[in-house]
């Protein structure tokens, strides 16, 4: 694996006043990308995040690495500031003045009472694209009420209804599931709008919610509940599946495979014959597509039967040669191993400040074949004297706001 020093965004600066992962793993996404992102955490205990750890939810094994500060964290640099003083605010307008883009996580109400909304940010940078993730959109009857992935996203949007299908408890949602790709999503969006700012001078508002997220993600149950009157799109178990080249099948030793062969009539030939299923071909039960389909349940049972007898490991060899697309539902862990995974660089290795090894998935975009190896996440205001200097404040000056509790 190679570093990535001279990303597509370098000489990009970023001013992030965001906390938890939707909007700050887009900062983090931007850093891989090349981008500076100076991290603006409250100067009492950081972002809530860092707190996770000693709450419990976060294992303090593995070396007490607190992955749900590293995922949507790393390559940045941190400053503590206390927004609620005026010298605080003062502080970061400083800083605006000297970055490409504002992204934040803070909800309206609070953009105004500490001094960071639009307006004001604008009023020291006009041109500065200034990006914004909420739970629900900038707008409407809940534009500042609080959003989180497993509620706006993930109960709200139809996520949570979608996956569960006809199990009698709703599916659990996963640790930042929507998170992570909304932070993809904001992260697009800015660089759409820093070339805006490139060709035009103009500074665009961006925005990106958890709530517009979830919609997206379902475009085909939401289109297809407005144009048949409110119902879903069908559904089949997998005994009636219409395509018996889509689905999953048990192996002898409990894992499964899964064929993803839209085509069936493209692929039948082929898969009967390397599943061992070659008299299905002359089976008149299966001769023709109307025949399969009228057939169906009575060819997957046969298939059921065919994967159960052997091993996932007898299937890959199998399998291997099979041109329709197909693969084994793997693990977190196996995902890792995996060995395009592997070969791409999706999981990087690396370590935290303090010097712990640990891996962890890079964003997918990779620019000229570069592989990834991001650095830790920052510890709290680490960075807080070398960002102030470098946006031209002095010592004394510096000084001056750690005496007033402006800074950490």
């Amino acid at each position: 694996m190679t570093i990535n020093t001279d990303g597509v965004l370098r000489g990009v600066r970023v001013l992030e006043v965001a906390a938890w992962t939707f909007v700050p793993s887009a900062g983090a996404v931007l850093a891989e990308w090349g981008a500076e992102v100076i991290k603006v955490e409250p100067r009492e205990g950081g972002d809530p995040q860092r707190g996770l750890v000693t709450m419990g939810i976060v294992d303090e094994g593995g070396g007490a690495v607190n992955y749900m500060i590293e995922i949507p964290n790393r390559g940045k640099k941190s400053i503590g500031v206390d927004l609620r003083t005026p010298g605080g605010r003062e502080v970061v307008h400083a800083l605006a003045k000297t970055a490409d883009v504002f992204l934040t996580s803070y909800l309206p109400d609070r953009r105004k009472r500490l001094g960071i909304d639009v307006d004001d940010i604008r009023a020291v940078n006009p041109s500065i694209v200034y990006a914004r993730g909420s739970g629900h959109g900038p707008t409407g009857p809940d534009a500042d009420k609080p959003g989180y992935d497993g509620v706006s996203y993930w109960s709200r949007g139809g996520i949570a209804v979608a996956l569960t299908e006809e199990a009698e408890e709703l599916v659990r949602s996963r640790p930042a599931f929507g998170d992570l790709l909304g932070g993809m999503t904001i992260a697009g969006g800015i660089a759409a709008a820093l070339y805006k700012k490139a060709t035009t001078g103009e500074g665009s508002v961006v925005d990106v919610s958890l709530l517009g997220l979830a919609a997206w993600n379902l475009s085909p149950d939401i289109a297809v509940s407005q144009i048949h009157g409110g119902s879903a799109i069908p559904k089949f178990g997998h005994a009636d599946a219409p395509n018996p080249l889509v689905g999953n099948y048990r192996t002898k030793d409990g894992r499964y495979i899964t064929l993803m062969m839209l085509q069936l009539d493209k692929f039948f030939a082929e898969a009967m014959t390397a599943i061992g299923l070659p008299e299905a071909l002359t089976d008149p039960r299966f001769a023709d597509p109307a025949a399969r389909f009228e057939n169906r349940a009575t060819l997957i049972k046969m298939m059921d039967d065919v994967f159960a007898q052997r091993t996932l490991a007898e299937w890959r060899e199998a399998l291997a040669g099979l041109s329709g697309a197909w693969g084994v539902v793997q693990t977190p862990g196996e995902v890792c191993e995996d060995p395009a995974v592997v070969a791409n660089g999706y999981v990087a290795h690396t370590e935290t400040m303090n010097g712990t090894p640990f891996a962890i998935p890079v964003n997918p975009v990779q620019f000229d074949q570069q592989h990834v190896v991001p650095p830790g996440a920052p510890e709290h205001g680490q960075h807080t004297e070398e960002i102030l200097m470098d946006a031209g404040l002095t010592w004394e000056q510096i000084e001056r706001y750690k005496e007033s509790g402006a800074i950490l």
